[in-house]
């Protein structure tokens, strides 16, 4: 299991605040056998909750109200994260397989590039946190308030992946 997560930093975009706490990437973090049931267990477990299951969602928004994780049981896809739909330029791309954990904090832009036919994971996202409102970093943005509303969310009480002492909680307050 991968409790040394990969660590993303991504740069504001003109139409994508993102955040200063780091995307973060646990590789082979899921117990075997690998199942939407499993994955949603585990994940659980550490005070996230199951919202969705999705698969391939190729439109570039954010969340500026919530904290989101993906749990990928099965296939895999590139995502580009920290671009918002009339950015240009900025942003990463990653691969995701299945069995990986990737925790985008609040106000981070993130869509799928491309993805095998039977990529699908689960969102789960902190306990007692609000519905997740979508952005979609378009030029109507009003940057002063989602900056405001972004930075307000509160930091997860435990990591998805290693629960109350888990990379997160160390790696979100000290960015």
């Amino acid at each position: 299991m991968g409790l040394n997560p990969e660590q993303h930093i991504i740069p504001p975009n003109k139409y994508a605040l993102n955040s200063p706490f780091p995307v973060l990437i646990y590789r082979d973090a899921l117990p075997l056998p690998l199942s939407e049931e499993n994955t949603t267990r585990f994940l659980e477990a550490n005070e996230w909750e199951k919202r969705g299951v999705w698969g391939h969602i190729p439109v570039r928004h954010f969340h500026p109200n919530s904290h989101e994780c993906y749990g990928i049981f099965q296939g895999e896809s590139r995502l580009l994260l920290g671009q918002g739909q009339s950015d240009q330029e900025g942003g990463i791309e990653v691969d995701v397989y299945s069995g990986d954990v990737i925790v985008l904090p609040a106000g981070t832009a993130h869509c799928c590039l491309q993805s095998t036919k039977d990529y699908r994971y689960i969102g789960v996202y902190p306990k007692d946190c609000p519905r997740w409102r979508n952005e979609l970093g378009k030029d109507s943005l009003d940057v002063d308030s989602l900056r405001e509303e972004i930075s307000s969310v509160p930091t997860p009480n435990h990591d998805p992946v290693g629960g109350r002492d888990g990379p997160l909680m160390r790696l979100w307050v000290t960015s």
